[in-house]
């Protein structure tokens, strides 16, 4: 089977883990995952099965990749991730108030530069930055610019300050977390992390793993939960082929359109049959489902 197995990814799972346990439900060895969560972290993780995999540089070189995050801070201390996995490396009696901490969220928000975690998978010289950190090394890693289009103080529970971001891809959580305290004179670390959308997928058309493998042992019918290979190509044009034309596409030919020079979605009526590129009203074949 060919498509998108939308995954609600639980804590304390590797995505490559995670996924590899899915595309073994469908009994095959061919999958790819679009982002990548902290194991920590829990929520929307897009598994493309067989030849959707073709598919994931296009979602994402042409597709909207916003993402959501709902996320957990507690301020007072930090630990070396950043997040409540590591070991604590500061402690403090600072705690912000709610009204502090709403004034300088706005300063976070738009095209603005962050310094990564250095638990992170960021290449320092050819080398992940995580990889530095647990060798005992301090990772020199240099601010890079990042995009947050909305960042929200949702509520407090007791030591608990729930937030939301609405961010594009390179964004890490943990270190706006980390920049909100340094913001507020203090420091923090997040306790809980869920991506709720992610590339055009929703948290609301996930399903979990356990689920997923509890199902398939019973003899049920996983596949109503696989998303057609096409699923997060929408912001990709349409071109329409006829069927002499679809199959001498099919075989690696160009053919003549009228559609302007870019990417488009390819179909036969309402069989998607893969990417193409049009330049000078020729379409050329880049991925064939």
């Amino acid at each position: 089977m060919d498509g998108f197995i939308i995954l609600d990814k639980p804590s304390g799972v590797f995505s490559k883990a995670a996924a590899v346990r899915a595309t073994k439900i469908f009994n095959t060895k061919k999958n790819g995952h679009i982002g990548t969560l902290d194991p920590m972290a829990s929520g929307v993780l897009p598994v493309a099965i067989g030849n959707a995999t073709k598919m994931i540089p296009f979602i994402e070189d042409f597709c909207d990749r916003t993402k959501e995050y709902l996320f957990t801070v507690q301020f007072g201390f930090e630990t070396d991730t950043l997040d409540i996995t590591g070991a604590e490396v500061s402690r403090t009696d600072i705690i912000p108030d709610e009204n502090a901490v709403r004034s300088v969220l706005h300063k976070f928000v738009g095209h603005t530069r962050q310094i990564p975690p250095a638990y992170s998978a960021v290449h320092i010289s050819g080398v992940r930055a995580y990889e530095l950190a647990r060798a005992g090394r301090t990772p020199e890693i240099p601010a890079r610019n990042v995009d947050i289009y909305e960042l929200e103080l949702m509520n407090i529970d007791g030591e608990n300050w729930n937030f939301r971001m609405r961010c594009a891809p390179g964004t890490y959580v943990r270190s706006v977390a980390r920049d909100i305290a340094h913001e507020c004179g203090t420091v923090a670390t997040v306790s809980m992390i869920r991506r709720t959308q992610t590339s055009g997928f929703l948290l609301k058309n996930a399903v979990s793993l356990d689920f997923l493998e509890n199902l398939f042992n019973n003899g049920g019918d996983v596949g109503q939960y696989l998303m057609p290979v096409d699923s997060g190509l929408g912001d990709i044009p349409v071109l329409n082929l006829g069927s002499k034309a679809c199959r001498l596409y099919k075989n690696g030919g160009f053919i003549d359109v009228t559609q302007g020079n870019g990417t488009y979605r390819i179909y036969s009526g309402n069989d998607f049959v893969g990417i193409g590129a049009v330049e000078s009203n020729l379409l050329r074949p880049k991925r064939t489902i």
